[in-house]
């Protein structure tokens, strides 16, 4: 007699239990973040970055495991992906914040000098990126000069002077005061190259601090050499772009777009075209199409 079996009395199967993490996948998750604080490094460039990359996007329990490794070194992920790598930013108070500080206090002694060199870089920041589509774009690269950054800078200073004169406001602010109204008339007056006696370009003259601050951004990572033509000529990377979208936000890079320098018209960007009356640095090499 065949006898039949009730299987809906049957037990269910229980779920797998997780893989348990090892001690190789703490050292693969560290060596991920590792690889990412080195600015310049990219997964295309090295087989094992490439591979840590990959198991990140396609393991989920991985992933979480080095997000977390680098949340514990004051580190915040940006994104993990073949054309950035692991992008890291870091936080306020860690460890790895201390070198932009150090940057700002190397580039100048003076407080004053301090702004200008923040304003370079926001500067640098809004002509590399000028529209929110160009920072969605993962595919877009922006391209700025030396000389074409310090022409966008006085061409600012002069449309905040033009509204300073509007609103009958036209005084000098405290040295302390927030925003661009406290480093427009400094930048304004500041020399654009002067030169040492060996014809060498002053780092305290406007296209020398510019100069500084692109130098940072290429040993960051943020930025790469293509030229020397006007002052030199670089373009962005991913890392740059990501860094970017992190700042948009700040209540200073929008009041300097917001200026109206940096038109859109059949979507090239270019700077409004100079005023012949005011001079200019020779060969400010515009970084973006004529208009």
């Amino acid at each position: 007699m065949t006898t039949h079996h009730d299987t809906s009395w049957a037990p269910e199967t229980e779920p797998a239990a997780p893989a348990a993490i090892t001690p190789a996948d703490v050292a693969d998750a560290a060596r991920l973040v590792s690889f990412g604080l080195q600015a310049k490094l990219l997964p295309a460039r090295d087989a094992e970055y490439a591979e840590l990359v990959r198991r990140h996007r396609e393991d989920p329990p991985f992933a979480r495991l080095a997000d977390a490794v680098a949340t514990g070194m004051g580190l915040v992920v940006l994104e993990v992906s073949p054309r950035a790598g692991m992008a890291v930013a870091a936080a306020e108070d860690s460890v790895f914040a201390v070198r932009m500080g150090d940057y700002s206090r190397r580039a100048a002694s003076e407080s004053t000098d301090r702004f200008l060199h923040g304003l370079a870089h926001l500067a640098v920041a809004a002509m590399a990126f000028p529209r929110p589509e160009d920072l969605a774009d993962d595919g877009y690269l922006g391209r700025i000069t030396v000389n074409g950054v310090d022409a966008f800078v006085r061409q600012a200073c002069r449309r905040l002077e033009e509204q300073a004169d509007a609103a009958g406001t036209n005084t000098d602010p405290q040295s302390d005061a927030p925003g661009l109204e406290a480093a427009w008339r400094v930048w304004a007056r500041r020399t654009a190259t002067g030169a040492t006696k060996d014809a060498r370009r002053l780092s305290g003259s406007t296209i020398g601090i510019v100069a500084k601050a692109v130098v940072f951004l290429v040993d960051s990572g943020f930025l790469q050499k293509v030229a020397d033509d006007a002052g030199g000529t670089y373009r962005t990377t991913a890392r740059y772009q990501l860094q970017v979208r992190d700042l948009a936000g700040s209540a200073a890079m929008a009041e300097l777009l917001d200026l109206g320098v940096v038109p859109v018209s059949d979507g090239s960007a270019s700077l409004l075209p100079p005023d012949t009356g005011d001079e200019l640095v020779a060969d400010a090499g515009l970084p973006f199409h004529s208009l």
